[in-house]
């Protein structure tokens, strides 16, 4: 057998390489710890010449490949003795370890590649050639660190170097301890507030961080008790510190150091920081200058990104800011290295200071002393759409958490007991919605003077912004002017004693639409600033809660992480103690709150999900089907009848069009019409919301449980297994329920256990998927027994762990909030979508926690990624007739965080391309490009848009696609079976390589979004040509390589232009694109984008990879007519979100608004999709009445949303009773 060999790639950032330009020495020493050169540096000097010629080097000047040969070339190889201590093990350096062993060894310089911390790591003894004992002698100096040790490490090694006796082994220090005596200026009964710092801090001179930070927190009343360890993972560390805290019990805790004490694959055990339930805060000692800082909108590098932020996260800790960064102090001629040290940022300490009083405020008050907020989100800013919240019935919420409180101790008033009285106080004050907003009376007031006073107070960067765009507070039109009184800001906040519920403001684009759906980084207006001010100062909040996903606060501009002090997040909310509801399927939008906002995230149950289910004219066609082929053969006129009758309904219900049977013989129509019915009705559904602190009863419960059983959890072995197959392999069905063709023919065994549960025909393996269903229900319910072992197994499982652990979500939540509350530690736990089979991250009520960024896309996202790509190409060709050349395809962050990276393996699966893994860390290390002969195809050129949060979240992901996409483009491959290249070949030498290489493209830095929303709730668009331009003037930014957000429209367009397919990945049923706006903005943005630029319009994949070993490739036609259908007008959707009333018509009026999107931005919605919804919502009696009564704002939305479909020729009604309705609705009906 002949092998090809695949083509490694290394992922760039862009980083030039460094030549350090050192001489040979005898000893040189590589290390990423400037504590630890800075400490050799000074230990050379005190032994003069008796120390050996030294050369020190940090290990970031060995990232580039470039720079290791260099290195090796002109210092290392000439040397005579090399030391490298490697943080992190082999993956972290892995080029320089393997060239530096290897070019070492050739040239006989001896070689220790030491661990960067004190565990050991066989990998790199390996690759060391000193003797075990020089080895360990080494190590040991550096582990225990100091002055001595720092000594007597040079001292060992000039012994090694002269074949000399070697001298006394290194001194032990302490691993962990108090720094200095700080009890002695301590003032008594203050909080005390617990520093946690690295011992190389202390061994190095390094402390001026911690000494500023100690300072400022004794300046605003607490007393400091700053302690270095080892490690927090060092279990003499970790004693220490629990003997610390026994003696003097922390109030806050503030954490220095890096990386997690807990696993992602084994969350909640607790660490020593956090056992004494106080808050831990996590400060960042930046590896990064302050300059690069500055300058930079992600913030922080993306190793300060994986070390400082997101493992931190997996302990539950609350990120604050950077409060240091690296900078040179002085050169050391002698050692031909820049020594540098951390350096302290004043007004980052003072933000850690203050916030870390404030939680130890909140955490010292009485319950009933305690002021605490309650936001709902707003958007669109309609009365018919306040209280957002994704999943979430916030009003109930609010309430039950209103009553909590009160329950708890807490000086709650007069609060409403039911959400129709919540929000008819809410509406019966100012809101966002300005037309009529000056009549209302009622909400808090906030004095112009009050306001000028808090406004000065910020730094003059951010009100510089906020009066370039709206001018003075004066202009802004919440500012309210009485006759006889001074001018103040209308707010729409409602006091219940000590503690207020508010409505949080609109960030802009509804003050000034036409100025502003262009303006990605738009600052927010005065009232804005003026809504946050009040709740600070003029009612002196302890804490603020933000209630469910997810309010705009999150999303002003600034830096993604590691804020400054003129970032609008911290502007507005300043060092306020924030906790935040938020569903547990969504780890991207919630990390970003958790990172811009210092959030601590109590994580909720998805609403509960069912089967769709027939219903209406789906059930009667259905019975006409299984009529049909049950007189096959039997009664040809019956048949000839049937067959008519079924096709005259398919074609008055739109039904041949969703099926994509239009232009079919009969025979074909009645086949995909089959399918479509019986995967229509297995579809899963949400079946009303979620009320926080409530779990599902009764049958939102069993179905739930059904559907977190349906799916394999775990290894999918024993009591993981899914609950479906399990019951099918007991019954001897020899099928796999969750896999397979729906309209087949049923030709296997009928066992009496399934036929006695229905009277329906069964006749297909869609008959027999739906009588497993169903037995299911019987097991849950009790009514049956399993039927064989497999199920018993599983049915175990249910009843002794998923049902319990459903039970325990409700109090687990309500619990959660009222623990951050009283200023104590929420302990963290893991995100995803539960139905994913995802178990572990329930119960629900934990501060959660996202991925490691590292091993992003994970082996499991690539095995997945790959065959969607290759079932993608499959289908393309199937249909077109051809190879597909060109995709553009989405990413979201948040979507990569729950799966592990999909979108990003998919792109590169299409490309040809596939990650490498370090296979101890599972940490990505680099690509391969998979050769042409063995991919079979052509290679398709991808262009990715990524979102916001991804740019921000996954610095390294973008870096990793952009640096395949350029190394596929260099390939000497003909351009039919490498497009890339060929264009790339052709566009270098008109637009240079750098243009031309431009494959990753995203939002403006330190923005979000796509640019549509604003354009569509504000009707700020013609034609589709305009939100084409939208979305191009949002997304217009390069990234990758080294390019941080360069303008490039022109660039974007250039690709776009080309592009044939467009790719928008689902990965979970727990919604669908008609319920976050999300998907029209960028699924429907940019088949607006590339329709307008290419002059036809592209083919948009929306795939669904909600169940991850079966990929199912859909059109966004199917898709829209499949969620129509199973869930928009199912009478079961509608009645469950009956249940909710306000909330429950917010939904409704929500679906309408997506629909119409998708019209306005692509082909995918029909005459009859609109037709259908109508009819549901608005000719329906009982559902208009609902919404009449419990949202009427919604309502008269809904009705105006459809007379815009009509009047932009999206829609043509089927009858003239729906124009009728709709005038009577929008009050156009003639008088």
């Amino acid at each position: 057998m002949h092998l090809l060999a695949a083509t490694p790639g290394e992922i760039s950032d862009g980083t030039e390489p460094v030549d350090p330009a050192q001489d040979p020495a005898d000893l040189v020493f590589v290390s990423a710890a400037d504590t630890e050169l800075a400490a050799l540096s000074e230990a050379r000097q005190a032994l003069g010449g008796d120390a050996p010629s030294l050369r020190l080097a940090h290990l970031n000047w060995l990232a580039h490949p470039y720079s290791v040969d260099l290195y090796l070339d002109r210092t290392a190889t000439k040397s005579r003795m090399v030391v490298a201590r490697v943080l992190g093990g082999a993956a972290y350096w892995r080029y320089g370890l393997e060239q530096f062993a290897a070019r070492l060894h050739a040239a006989g310089v001896p070689f220790a590649a030491l661990p960067g911390d004190d565990k050991p790591d066989e990998t790199l003894a390996r690759l060391s050639t000193v003797t075990p004992e020089d080895y360990a002698a080494l190590w040991s100096f550096c582990v225990e660190g100091g002055p001595d040790n720092a000594r007597g490490f040079l001292a060992h090694a000039r012994a090694m170097l002269d074949g000399a006796e070697r001298p006394e082994a290194a001194r032990p220090l302490l691993r962990a301890g108090l720094i200095g005596a700080p009890r002695a200026a301590w003032q008594a009964g203050a909080p005390v507030a617990a520093v946690t710092v690295y011992r190389a801090l202390v061994q190095g001179a390094g402390l001026a961080p911690v000494e500023a930070l100690c300072a400022a927190l004794a300046e605003r009343g607490l007393n400091p008790l700053p302690i270095f360890v080892a490690s927090l993972k060092d279990p003499v560390s970790a004693a220490t510190v629990e003997a610390i805290f026994a003696e003097t019990p922390p109030d806050v805790v503030i954490n220095c150091t890096s990386f997690a004490v807990g696993s992602p694959d084994r969350p909640g055990a607790g660490t020593v920081l956090d056992r004494s339930g106080a808050p831990v805060l996590q400060a960042v000692l930046s590896a990064g200058s302050e300059t690069a800082w500055a300058e930079a909108a992600r913030g922080l590098s993306a190793r300060d990104i994986a070390m400082n932020v997101a493992l931190p996260e997996i302990d539950g800790r609350i990120l604050t800011r950077a409060i240091a960064f690296k900078g040179e102090t002085w050169f050391d001629p002698d050692t031909q290295c820049p020594i540098a040290a951390f350096r302290p940022k004043p007004d980052r300490i003072a933000f850690v200071a203050s916030l870390a009083a404030n939680w130890a405020r909140l955490r010292r008050a009485a319950p009933a002393e305690r002021r605490v907020a309650l936001v709902l989100a707003n958007y669109p800013n309609k009365d018919g759409r306040l209280a957002n919240g994704v999943g979430l019935d916030t009003p109930a919420g609010t309430v039950a958490a209103l009553a909590a409180m009160k329950a708890a101790g807490y000086g709650v008033q007069d609060a409403p007991t039911d959400p129709a009285t919540l929000m008819e106080a809410i509406l019966a004050g100012p809101t966002n919605w300005l037309t009529d907003r000056a009549e209302r009376r009622g909400g808090e007031r906030l004095s112009l003077s009050a306001y000028r006073k808090a406004y000065a107070r910020l730094p003059q960067a951010a009100r510089q912004a906020v009066e370039d765009r709206w001018g003075p507070p004066e202009a802004d039109p919440f500012l309210a002017v009485s006759d006889g009184a001074e001018p103040a800001f209308a707010l729409s906040i409602l006091r219940y004693g000590n503690a207020v519920v508010g409505v949080q403001p609109a960030r802009g684009y509804n003050i000034d639409p036409d100025e502003t759906y262009h303006a990605p980084d738009l600052a927010p207006p005065h009232n804005y600033l003026a809504f946050y001010v009040w709740l600070r100062e003029a009612f002196g909040a302890h804490a603020l809660v933000h209630f469910g996903k997810h309010g705009n606060l999150e999303w002003l501009p600034g830096k993604a992480v590691a804020l400054a002090e003129e970032d609008f997040p911290e502007a507005v909310l300043g060092p306020l103690p924030h906790l935040y509801p938020f569903i547990v399927n969504d780890p991207g939008e919630g990390t970003q709150a958790k990172r811009r906002t210092q959030a601590v995230i109590v994580d909720h149950l998805t609403p509960p999900l069912t089967r769709a289910e027939s219903y209406g004219d789906l059930r009667a066609l259905e019975a006409l089907v299984d009529e049909y082929y049950e007189a096959a053969g039997v009664d040809p006129r019956r048949i000839d009848h049937l067959k008519g009758e079924i096709l005259s309904l398919m074609s008055a219900t739109g039904l041949d069009v969703d099926v994509g049977a239009e232009g079919d013989d009969a025979d074909s129509r009645l086949q995909k019409l089959d399918a479509y019915l019986c995967e229509l009705k297995e579809s899963q559904i949400r079946d009303g919301l979620h009320i926080f602190g409530a779990s599902p009863e009764g049958r939102l419960r069993r179905d739930l449980a059904i559907a977190l059983a349906r799916v394999p959890r775990g290894d999918g072995r024993g009591p993981d297994a899914s609950l479906i197959r399990a019951l099918a392999a007991d019954l001897a069905l020899d099928f796999d329920p969750l896999d397979c063709p729906m309209a087949e023919p049923w030709t296997g065994p009928k066992p009496d256990a399934l036929a006695e549960l229905t009277q329906d025909p069964w006749r297909t393996q869609g008959d027999a998927v739906e009588r497993l269903e169903l037995l299911a229900i019987a097991l849950v319910e009790g009514r049956a027994q399993p039927p064989g072992p497999a199920s018993a197994e599983v049915m175990g499982h249910v009843r002794d762990h998923i049902l319990p652990t459903l039970d325990g979500c409700g109090p687990a939540e309500m619990g959660a909030l009222l623990t951050g509350l009283s200023g104590r530690f929420v302990p963290p736990g893991p995100s995803g979508a539960p139905t994913r089979g995802r178990l572990d991250v329930l119960p629900t009520g934990r501060n959660f926690f996202s991925v490691d960024s590292r091993a992003v896309p994970t082996r499991a996202a690539w095995a997945l990624g790959w065959r969607s790509a290759s079932e993608l190409i499959d289908r393309h060709v199937q249909e077109q007739g051809d190879w597909p050349r060109t995709m553009a395809v989405t990413a979201w962050g948040t979507a990569n965080m729950r799966t592990g990276g999909d979108d990003i393996a998919q792109a590169l699966a299409l490309m040809g391309v596939r990650p490498t893994w370090d296979d101890a860390s599972r940490r990505v290390t680099g690509f391969e490009i998979i050769p042409a002969t063995a991919l079979g195809r052509p290679r398709v050129d991808v262009t990715l848009r990524v979102s916001g949060f991804f740019r921000d979240a996954f610095p390294a992901q973008v870096d990793l696609v952009a640096s395949a996409a350029a190394a596929v483009m260099r390939l000497d491959e003909p351009e039919a079976e490498n497009p890339a290249a060929g264009r790339f070949r052709r566009e270098s030498e008109t637009i240079g390589e750098t243009r031309a290489l431009r494959r990753v493209f995203g939002s403006k830095p330190g923005a979000y979004g796509a640019g549509l929303q604003a354009m569509i709730d504000e009707k700020l668009w013609t034609n589709r040509a305009d939100l084409a331009d939208a979305y191009l003037e949002w997304g217009g930014y390069a990234y990758g390589a080294g390019e941080e957000g360069v303008s490039a429209r022109a660039d974007l367009e250039t690709r776009l232009a080309l592009v044939e397919a467009t790719v928008q990945n689902q990965d979970n049923r727990e919604h669908d694109l008609l319920d976050s706006d999300d998907y029209y903005q960028f699924e429907g943005g940019i088949a607006a984008a590339v329709e307008t630029l290419r002059g036809t319009a592209p083919i948009s994949y929306h795939t669904d990879h909600s169940r991850p070993e079966r990929p199912v490739i859909r059109t966004l036609d199917e898709e829209i007519g499949r969620v129509v259908r199973a869930r928009a007008v199912n009478p079961k959707w509608i009645e469950g979100v009956r249940r909710h009333g306000y909330k429950g018509a917010f939904e409704i009026a929500a679906t309408v608004d997506y629909l119409f999107a998708f019209a306005a931005t692509t082909h995918a919605v029909r005459d009859h999709h609109f037709d259908l919804v109508h009819a549901a919502y608005l000719e329906d009696e009982a559902t208009r009445a609902f919404l009449a009564e419990n949202n009427p704002a919604a309502l008269r939305e809904i009705a105006e949303r459809f007379q815009e479909a009509i009047e932009r020729d999206l829609w043509r009604p089927r009858s003239n009773s729906a124009r009728a309705l709709l005038d009577t609705l929008t009050d156009r009906s003639p008088a």
